[in-house]
């Protein structure tokens, strides 16, 4: 299971936000900074309102949605590369998710501590990169020297991690985190075994007031940071309020909608922020449906019909043969698979099929 490490700095309401997203108390929630040490781990799943129409087709009263692990780590601050105050668990924590959802306050409240001792959510985006751009150079330097006799001696592998690992430094150096350099393909697959921060797929969450949720493409923080990530990241932004979502926690959906609609909002931003989380991370869905159950299963994108199979079992992957499928909104514009196969849309797939988001699938195999 992929993992989406919850970061920022310390009261900005990393805390709050991963007991709502996960729907517990797990993490301590306090007005002061480090208040959590070691890192809380939460098994969400993904809302996937398509697997409620497959219910209907089906005819189960089971549904599986597909998951993903969200971690909460402890709040950083300036100097944490070099140690100071919970810089190196911070930094290990990161080191050990897959993608990175980074928790930004833009909301004024002089009751809760801000460690620069204001609100600034682009300076603290600054604060968290440098940080981790300043811990990869760390880790590009050692490495480098580590290297340097075999590329003296002339070691084909040496001298091409060389190559790179000296564009890094250089880019690293100027300020660039290391997402946003321009590599090849190959010098980017060579980069991956060097396990950077900055080279983590990052998703910001902007933390407003309850009162601002219902009109937050207004909130100047937010349009900055929108602004900022959008043409020096090439990320994303989501608005979430951490407080409300607290305040979920334990309603029943029923009693959730109801005082969502109160405050003006639509829906609550933690579906949006999980959606987006699992995407980020290069996953994809696709289902199987029957009378036992509904399920949601979790593939990269680009992943064929063998290794969705293998996702299942691996001796579906071992013993494949072909994989019946149909899109998802196909099958549902026929309502039943009955219809679809009658209008071609239910078709027999081989090896080199790509498996598109959504598709609805049943394998065929032999072991």
């Amino acid at each position: 299971m992929l993992r989406a490490g919850i970061v920022g700095l310390p009261n900005v309401g990393k805390s709050t936000l991963f007991n709502a997203i996960t729907r517990t108390r797990k993490a301590e929630s306090a007005n002061y900074p480090f208040c959590t040490i070691d890192p809380n781990v939460g098994i969400v799943t993904v809302p996937d309102a398509r697997m409620y129409e497959l219910q209907k087709i089906a005819k189960t009263q089971v549904v599986i949605p597909a998951v993903i692990e969200f971690v909460d780590i402890a709040g950083l601050v300036k100097g944490a590369s070099q140690g100071e105050g919970l810089g190196n668990k911070f930094l290990t924590h990161i080191r050990e998710v897959d993608a990175i959802v980074q928790v930004v306050r833009c909301f004024d409240d002089d009751d809760i501590h801000h460690v620069s001792g204001s609100v600034d959510p682009v300076r603290d985006i600054d604060v968290i990169n440098t940080e981790l751009m300043l811990a990869d150079l760390d880790t590009v330097k050692r490495r480098r020297e580590r290297g340097s006799k075999d590329a003296k001696r002339g070691d084909k592998t040496a001298l091409a991690e060389e190559a790179v690992l000296a564009k890094l430094e250089d880019a690293l150096g100027g300020g660039k985190p290391v997402s946003m350099i321009d590599l090849t393909p190959a010098e980017r697959e060579t980069a991956k075994a060097f396990f950077l921060l900055s080279d983590k797929r990052t998703i910001f969450a902007c933390n407003v007031r309850e009162s601002e949720m219902a009109d937050a493409d207004g909130n100047p923080y937010v349009q900055k940071v929108r602004e900022y990530v959008k043409t020096h990241l090439d990320c994303e932004a989501v608005v979430i309020s951490a407080q409300i979502e607290s305040d979920l926690v334990d309603l029943s959906p029923e009693e959730a909608d109801a005082f969502l609609r109160e405050l003006g909002v639509p829906e609550s931003g933690m579906g949006a922020l999980i959606r987006a989380s699992y995407h980020l991370l290069g996953l994809r869905t696709y289902f199987t449906a029957g009378e036992k159950e509904v399920r949601a299963w979790t593939i990269h994108e680009g992943d064929t019909a063998p290794q969705a199979a293998g996702v299942i079992h691996s001796d579906f992957e071992r013993g494949f043969i072909k994989a019946e499928t149909v899109a998802y909104a196909d099958l549902v514009e026929c309502g039943s698979v009955a219809a679809a196969r009658a209008k071609g849309l239910y078709r027999l797939e081989g090896k080199e099929y790509v498996v598109k988001d959504g598709d609805v699938m049943h394998f065929k195999f032999a072991v």
